[in-house]
């Protein structure tokens, strides 16, 4: 993956509660759509009307939020199914960080391990956000300091050791576990010398 350290981008405010995975991508895009086709057709749902025409009450149909690196959402954001899909559309549009007051878990998990970084703020926090970036649209996400910061105002996130160091040096699971072949091979050999039976070829 991709390390994540710093992002500075366009952050678009998305003030909608319980956007679910099926708003962020349609069932039939997952179905019908590769990997890298998802992106067009991220909230589709909220970005158009429903004759197929821009929502103008949606700021990722304008400049500069069309090209947003990072998403101001609503309470439990994410929520329904845990389809990935809904993650690699918002990674195919361009988002790398989406910052709300919670999310659903399988869908927060799911941006953790595509390289992507999640924030939990307060509500009143997520709500100054997307009061601020509608007139200061630039965002800076410092995963190092924990910080995000706009101008003079700075505020901190909480985020888990072990997710952070993995975003860090860009490590998704199976990274991970490789980081410690040494001690698996370690660990093999020591096995095979206590158990050797289990090394034995079975009879035909």
């Amino acid at each position: 993956m991709d390390r994540f350290t710093t992002l500075t981008g366009v952050a678009a405010p998305v003030p909608l509660a319980n956007v679910d995975t099926d708003m962020i991508i349609r069932v039939e895009r997952s179905a019908g759509l590769l990997r890298d086709q998802l992106g067009p057709y991220a909230l589709e749902m909220w970005r158009n009307r429903p004759d197929g025409s821009p929502n103008p009450e949606c700021a990722l149909n304008r400049a500069p939020y069309d090209a947003s690196r990072i998403l101001i959402g609503g309470e439990n954001f994410g929520c329904g199914s845990a389809r990935e899909t809904a993650v690699w559309a918002l990674q195919g549009f361009g988002i790398r960080c989406v910052i709300a007051p919670s999310f659903g878990g399988a869908f927060h998990d799911n941006l953790f391990e595509n390289g992507m970084l999640p924030i939990r703020l307060p509500a009143e926090q997520v709500a100054e956000l997307q009061a601020l970036v509608l007139h200061t649209p630039e965002l800076t996400v410092d995963l190092e300091a924990q910080e995000i910061r706009c101008g003079n105002i700075v505020m901190s996130f909480p985020v888990e050791p072990l997710r952070k160091t993995m975003l860090l040096e860009g490590l998704d699971p199976i990274g991970l576990t490789l980081t410690r072949e040494a001690a698996i091979a370690a660990f093999q050999a020591r096995d095979a010398l206590r158990r050797p039976w289990l090394l034995e070829p079975r009879p035909a």
